[in-house]
């Protein structure tokens, strides 16, 4: 028996459905439970308490936009909101870029390119804590590189970016390309694979340069990897946390602090858990602006074509 629609109304089709590989879905509850208990449960009661004049525990009351008025009003928000932005649109551009080039050179088929990408991708296997104290031991101004260079008669020598306060930003800029633009040109790779071979030799056929074929017929292809390697760059900037902690603890003063440091410290350090938490909203406010457009382009669209 069928509806008007065609879909079947008898009494065992639901039951079908719901049945049907019942083992698939018993294997994925835990992770169904996982993700509505921990990330959406989690999600909420950060949000919940955010508008609560909470301190040491989460027992607070119902206050408002108290907590985001004075976050806002707050100098070290917002110094480390803009030192965010800054860190991450240098970031976001030098990695992609940086990360397409050595793309580019890789995919030449030079030799030995399993090792360059091994070497490349290293970084990006260690942890931030440790880049972060590695990058901490080279920009040292007495024991790092400003330090070897002096002992050696280059008195005029001088790299000490994680002592200046207007130059820190650019030694966090440095570690952080060093760890991530391996990863990104892995990315970058595996789309200029994925481009058919008669698109270079039609280019070619054509006259095109090599460098605009790669400009305006190659890019335009690799959206995907584009759009992907832009939200997962993109979220890690905004958690961006460890690296600043092992570089710089946030110094000189507040010059190098960052939104999840601040989130961190009110937390755990300055006994306000509301204040934290509506920092740490801010940041999820951030990461959804980042991950709707992405999700809307990679599924909303495929639809309508």
């Amino acid at each position: 028996m069928e509806d008007g629609a065609g879909v079947s109304t008898r009494p065992g089709f639901l039951s079908r459905i719901f049945l049907h590989n019942l083992s698939a879905k018993f294997a994925a509850l835990p992770m169904v439970i996982t993700v509505l208990v921990v990330f959406v449960g989690c999600t909420i009661w950060t949000i919940y308490y955010s508008f609560t004049n909470s301190k040491l525990l989460p027992t607070g009351k119902f206050i408002g936009f108290d907590q985001y008025e004075r976050l806002f009003a707050t100098s070290r928000w917002n110094v480390s909101v803009w030192n965010l932005l800054a860190y991450g649109a240098m970031s976001l551009v030098f990695t992609l870029v940086i990360g397409f080039i050595l793309a580019v050179l890789i995919d030449q088929k030079v030799r030995f390119e399993s090792a360059f990408r091994t070497i490349m991708l290293y970084p990006f296997a260690l942890s931030f804590i440790v880049t972060g104290l590695v990058w901490q031991w080279i920009m040292n101004p007495t024991l790092g590189l400003q330090g070897t260079m002096r002992k050696l008669g280059w008195d005029w020598f001088s790299f000490d970016w994680i002592a200046n306060p207007k130059m820190v930003l650019f030694a966090l800029l440095i570690a952080g390309l060093w760890h991530g633009t391996g990863f990104c040109m892995v990315l970058m790779l595996a789309g200029l694979r994925g481009v058919d071979e008669e698109v270079w030799k039609a280019a070619r056929v054509d006259g095109i340069p090599t460098w605009r074929t790669y400009l305006s017929i190659v890019l335009p292809m690799m959206r995907g990897v584009l759009v992907t390697a832009v939200v997962i760059i993109g979220s890690g900037i905004v958690r961006l946390y460890d690296l600043v902690v092992a570089l710089t603890n946030g110094g000189p003063g507040i010059s190098s602090e960052v939104p999840a440091k601040y989130v961190f410290n009110y937390m755990f350090s300055g006994g306000n858990i509301g204040q934290g938490l509506a920092g740490a909203t801010m940041m999820l406010l951030t990461v959804l602006i980042i991950m709707i457009p992405w999700a809307y382009l990679e599924f909303g669209g495929k639809g309508r074509r």
